[in-house]
Order: structure tokens, then sequence, then C-alpha cells
């Protein structure tokens, strides 16, 4: 491996968890984005019919799911022209090894980002680029990351932003890739798709989708890329030798949840009330939030080092997320996740309000 991999962040993270854990009523977790409602029954009940699964699934999913994709992607981003779709085990696979797949020598990513586009481009052995949201500025690469809405900032890209992107794709000749995991989840704002806007010209744009957290799917491993026809049976091709098959069950889940919305408005609007519940009280300790106007984390800042701000929230059992994982201009930031109980959310905003009356 040409680079070495980032040190394992949730790592350094160990000993603030420890000290949560002192807590006389225990530690409330809104660190790591784990789904803990629960994975819908109907969706359930596809999964556990279709479990006498003894052949190999198709790599490029059933016929069935593949219209499934298909149809979802027009309805809900708007994708029009020609276009491929392709199932994944799980977003982070394909994010970790896309710029493998695509030979790519140079990608660029969100200055504050997930991580992991970072750790595919150095599995990939390509030269990494940390680039600011406007694509006016972006240097010229086989690769591009975008993230609408962000992880970890909840902040949503603009028509403008997104066009933009495109563009730095026609005139450079690279590859973008949105990454939309989080795109039913808006608040303040309705996030929108990159594909929305290709004028039903698709070349070198793809989207990414998740259904680990709009059908708490995260234990199936489903997702699945929407876009360039070409690019996605390059993709394919490379996923057939390489074994990565979604397993059928899934395949028949996957169909199952993207049928039905209502399940999702119920899974936003649960994550917006979490987030309406702590922000007054984040507020009240002298936290700002930034952003945070889709997704299901707040993105908050007491301008100081991020290490302070969670260990502030260590001492009262609540584990957060340094902003500097994702990236050094989150130093001061720190992430929070929806993904505990009404319960949990109700006891972690107490403890706040009694720590700032103490």
């Amino acid at each position: 491996m040409g680079h070495k991999l980032p040190d394992f962040p949730w790592d350094a993270l160990a000993p603030f968890g420890a000290t949560a854990k002192l807590h006389p009523s225990g530690a409330i977790d809104l660190s790591v984005g784990t789904p803990v409602d629960p994975t819908p029954e109907f969706i359930q009940k596809e999964l556990i019919a279709a479990a006498n699964s003894p052949s190999y699934p198709v790599t490029m999913g059933t016929p069935e799911l593949r219209n499934s994709l298909a149809d979802w992607s027009k309805e809900n981003l708007g994708v029009q022209g020609d276009f491929g779709v392709l199932p994944l085990i799980g977003s982070k696979e394909f994010v970790a090894w896309l710029p493998t797949f695509l030979t790519s020598k140079s990608v660029l990513y969100p200055e504050v980002a997930y991580p992991t586009y970072l750790v595919g481009a150095i599995l990939a052995k390509a030269e990494a680029t940390p680039v600011e949201i406007s694509a006016a500025s972006w240097p010229k690469a086989d690769l591009a990351w975008v993230n609408s809405p962000s992880n970890p900032t909840g902040r949503v890209h603009s028509e403008i932003e997104l066009r933009g992107a495109i563009d730095w794709a026609r005139k450079t000749g690279g590859v973008v890739v949105s990454d939309e995991c989080y795109l039913e989840f808006g608040n303040s704002v309705k996030p929108t798709s990159i594909l929305q806007y290709t004028d039903g010209d698709n070349r070198n744009v793809l989207a990414v989708h998740s259904l680990s957290k709009r059908s708490n799917l995260a234990g199936y491993r489903a997702a699945f890329v929407v876009g360039d026809p070409e690019l996605i049976t390059q993709i394919l091709e490379v996923r057939k030798h390489a074994g990565m098959m979604v397993s059928l069950p899934v395949q028949k889940a996957m169909i199952a949840a993207l049928s039905d919305r209502d399940h999702v408005a119920q899974q936003r609007d649960r994550y917006n009330a979490r987030k309406a519940k702590l922000i007054p009280a984040l507020s009240a300790a002298g936290f700002t939030i930034d952003f945070s106007d889709a997704g299901l984390y707040l993105w908050a800042t007491r301008n100081e080092d991020c290490w302070n701000s969670v260990a502030w929230l260590a001492e009262i059992g609540i584990i957060a997320t340094p902003g500097i994982f994702y990236g050094k201009n989150g130093d001061q930031h720190i992430r929070i996740a929806m993904t505990a109980t009404d319960s949990q959310i109700a006891e972690a905003a107490a403890r706040i309000f009694a720590a700032v009356e103490a």
C-alpha cells in the first residue's frame, strides 16, 4: 500500500466513552450514527420469506430489484435520460473501493467529510485532495466526491453548487459522485439529487444511496448506485469478478423498503423531533448549531477545541464525536447523532440543562 491508512478514529474516542460510562445513570452514546429504531416489520417479513436462498445471487440484482431501483430513482431523484442502477453491499464498501474500481489516480473530497472518502483514495494509491464546496476552485482530477446532505454537518448543496460539480465533470472529464444517503431526511431545507440537474445527460455522474438510515437497514447492508450506465457497467464487471453480491433475501427486502414512503417519513420525523429536543439544551450550554439542515446529526460548536467539548459532555455521561475526525476544519465542532431512543435524547437534554444550572 503506497500510503498508510489513518488510525481508526473511534479508538481515540474510547477514553471519553469510559468516562461517560461512569455516570450513575450510564452513558448515552450520541457518537456513532448506528440506527436504534426498529426495522419495519413489513421489510423483515420479506427477508424471512426469502430465507431459503441456496443459489448465488445475481451481482447486478434481480430484474425486479433493478426495476424497483429505476422507478424509485425516477420518482425521487428526478433522473432522466439513459441511466443504470446497481445494488451495493452497503454504501461504505462502495465509497471505499470506487477509486480502485475506476483506477483513479487523483481524488477530490470535501474539506469536512466522511473519512472513508480519503480511505478509498489511499486504498487506490491515488492522490487525495480536500476541496471547498464550490467546484469553481477544483483542480482537474479523475474522481470528485460530493456529499449532500453532508455527514457530518447536515449542510445541503444548492442547485448552483450541484450544477457546478456537473460542469466540472463536463469540462475535465472527471467523474463526480454524489453521496446522497441522507437525501430523504430534510428538515429546514429539502435536499435534491445531483441527477435532477444533469438535464438527461448522465455521463460521468453517479449518485449513491443507502437504505441503512432511511429504512433502518444498517444490519442488512443494502445500498445502490444510480447514474452513468457505462460507468455502472464498468463497476459491475469488477464486482462480478470480486464476488461483491447482495444476498437475495436482502434484495427482496430492498424492494419492499423502496415501495413505501410512510416509514421513511416517520423516521425523518423522529430524527427531527430529537433535534428539536436537544437544540435548546445545547444552546443553553453555549453551543451554536451550524448547518444541520438535514440528515440525522447536529453540528455544534462552542468555539473551543473539539476535544474540550467532547470531554465536557463525557463528564455528564454523553458521548459525542469530535469534528476533527472529519478534517482539520472541523477541529472546533462536535457531531451529535440522533441515533438514540426518544427517552435517551430526553435524558441527554436534561443532563445538559442540569449541568448548566449547577
